[in-house]
């Protein structure tokens, strides 16, 4: 099977992450198919030239007739709830969407004969890590629903590969923003993270005010820090875990990250250098399961699959700028 007759499935397609790796695909010769609810993706953001099929993964026909309809060779799996506070009150509604929808996803899949996944996960696994950059091998221990669910699937994952029914790579990153402004993205409509740069941004262009969630961690500033990737980085390393999976490195789990830690208030420092603008800004206490600090080591990414991130976080709020303006 040739690259350019491979269909690839995108999950979650339909949002602001799956939208951009759909287009990335699309860019590399696949035949992509987007399979979205649409409970916070938008039709507009489907990419052009790609199928789409309205359907939740909850609803295991849902999955079924998309296998069916398509002949799909690997599944890219973005779909998910994904705010951590949202998962600390509603920790039911994140194992039943993150978890049982992926258990939905997989058996459509095994009944397909399809085996090869590439599964969106997340650092937040590793909750608040006694040493970083936290590696790969770091003892899981979420602090929220959220990282819980993502390493559940995880378990699943390495259970149905060693019965030989998936042959998987997930990748652990944690926050990711910019736009890839090469693409003509829909203005109205258009799904938006809710992650602190988006924050950032939103605060700059219509007046009011972002909050700081937490000033009194133990780091340089009180404020959290974070690593950042940028979406078109963190785009191709998925497309480097699909081309390792036809290659057979297979049934690992990868970190993506910068690699550098950047606190709350260093960010908005950088936005409103970028900008030419001052950040509004007001403080506000921890949001229930937030994480002091979490940086990602991806030496074992950049060793196994040849991925390099390209963008810092000051090129990164340049995209974003670049955007909303």
């Amino acid at each position: 099977m040739t690259k350019k007759s491979k269909y690839i499935l995108v999950t979650g397609g339909a949002g602001y992450i799956g939208g951009h790796m759909a287009g990335m695909l699309l860019e590399e010769g696949y035949r992509v198919v987007i399979f979205d609810n649409l409970s916070t993706g938008v039709k507009t953001w489907v990419a052009k030239g790609a199928e789409f099929v309205k359907g939740d993964l909850c609803n295991i026909d849902d999955c079924r007739k998309v296998f069916k309809k398509y002949p799909i060779d690997a599944v890219t799996h973005f779909a998910a709830r994904i705010v951590v506070p949202e998962s600390v009150a509603e920790p039911v509604m994140y194992y039943r969407n993150n978890v049982g929808g992926t258990l939905n996803l997989l058996q459509a899949m095994d009944e397909a004969k399809v085996r090869k996944i590439v599964f969106s996960s997340t650092a937040a696994i590793y909750g608040n890590p006694a040493k970083v950059p936290v590696v790969e091998t770091a003892p899981d221990c979420p602090s929220n629903a959220y990282g819980a669910s993502k390493f559940m699937v995880e378990d699943i994952l390495r259970d149905a590969a060693r019965a030989g029914r998936v042959e998987f790579i997930a990748l652990r990153y944690f926050n990711v923003a910019g736009w890839d402004n090469r693409r003509a993205w829909p203005i109205k409509g258009r799904p938006v993270p809710t992650h602190l740069i988006s924050n950032a941004m939103k605060a700059l262009h219509d007046g009011g005010e972002m909050t700081v969630c937490g000033t009194d961690y133990k780091t340089h500033d009180g404020t959290g820090v974070r690593d950042f990737i940028y979406v078109v980085d963190l785009c191709k390393a998925h497309l480097l875990a699909l081309k390792a999976l036809d290659k057979g490195i297979r049934n690992e789990s990868f970190n993506l990250g910068n690699g550098k830690g950047f606190s709350v208030l260093d960010v908005i420092k950088t936005a409103a250098r970028v900008s030419g603008r001052p950040v509004p800004y007001k403080t506000g206490p921890r949001r229930p399961g937030d994480v002091m600090t979490l940086i990602a080591s991806s030496a074992k990414a950049k060793k196994i699959l040849g991925w390099q991130p390209v963008h810092d976080l000051t090129s990164i709020l340049e995209s974003e700028w670049a955007r909303k303006r």
